[in-house]
């Protein structure tokens, strides 16, 4: 099938191209390298340099006319998000409507729209936290993608317009980019390997669902097919605090760099670790990659890197 991926030179974005082309699907990818990058770009997906927001965008739809829209695209960074809420809300909210809008008139059969599982539930009040688990964002970000869902929803229901909104837990792996809140295993990474000190914020007992990137790109996959819509959790369910994600890596670097604590970091959520028992249960995806493994795998990434640079 064709397949249009918003954010298709991102870190997550990229890998879910990656896996389409490899399962035999034509892609194209719209892109406005804001913070994606060219190299990670597949040469077997045709790319246009355009921002979501552009008309040229909504040409493009009509014009390709795919079977699914995939949209990777967004602003992500939680921190600006609260900093300059307008602008999340300019990209993630109104972004996602003109894509909607875009892929109604083109006659889209499926939206796989990416959404954040832990952005969009706030302060757990259960853990982990299954797709009812109320929604209560804590973050202008995790506002913008309970939003985008919503609409998705009503375009589902108003014009028939099937979606599936993927709940990410916390991504990591290779061509991760070290900035932003979702960057503290490249953050890492890359300073143990140069044998630089780490510093942990606050005690570093705040925990995340880490999941590879590479059971991220197969749910992307397996969300092509079938009839299952609304919200997915994608995850392990499995809770890591960032004191032990630490001595992960440095058994992965072999590094010895000293992992200091700094300041809390206001507003950061303690704990967020999701249920992915209906991504199991209706969508045959389970996670393959546990953390140590896929730790080893993005080091080495990390590692090539910087010996090619």
């Amino acid at each position: 099938m064709k397949i249009v991926v918003t954010g298709g030179a991102g870190f997550i974005g990229s890998h879910v191209v990656d896996a389409y082309l490899a399962a035999g699907h034509d892609v194209v990818v719209v892109d406005d390298l804001s913070t994606g990058h060219r190299e990670n770009l597949n040469p077997r997906a045709r790319f246009h340099a355009l921002d979501i927001q552009d008309p040229r965008t909504a040409e493009l739809l009509r014009d390709e006319r795919p079977d699914v829209l995939n949209h990777h695209a967004a602003q992500m960074d939680v921190r600006r998000s609260v900093a300059d809420p307008l602008f999340d809300a300019r990209v993630n909210v109104l972004g996602t409507i003109h894509l909607l809008e875009a892929a109604r008139q083109a006659g889209v059969h499926r939206i796989v729209f990416v959404s954040s599982g832990g952005a969009v539930y706030g302060e757990q009040e259960t853990f982990p936290a299954s797709e009812s688990h109320a929604t209560n964002p804590l973050s202008p970000y995790g506002v913008s993608k309970r939003t985008g869902e919503l609409y998705a929803y009503f375009y589902q229901a108003e014009y028939q317009l099937p979606f599936i909104a993927l709940r990410y837990a916390n991504v990591y792996g290779p061509r991760q980019d070290p900035h932003g809140e979702a960057g503290v295993v490249a953050i890492f990474t890359g300073k143990m390997l140069r044998g630089e000190p780490v510093t942990v914020n606050g005690d570093g007992g705040q925990t995340r669902d880490y999941v590879f990137v590479g059971d991220i790109a197969r749910a992307n996959l397996m969300a092509l097919e079938g009839n299952v819509s609304g919200p997915v959790n994608i995850g392990t369910g499995i809770e890591t605090d960032v004191n032990a994600l630490a001595q992960l890596l440095l058994e992965a670097t072999g590094s010895r760099s000293e992992v200091r604590h700094g300041p809390a970091k206001a507003g950061e959520q303690r704990r967020s670790v999701v249920d992915a028992r209906r991504a199991s249960e209706q969508l045959g995806w389970r996670p393959a990659v546990d953390l140590r493994d896929g730790l080893r795998q993005t080091v080495a990434f990390f590692r090539e890197r910087a010996a090619g640079a």
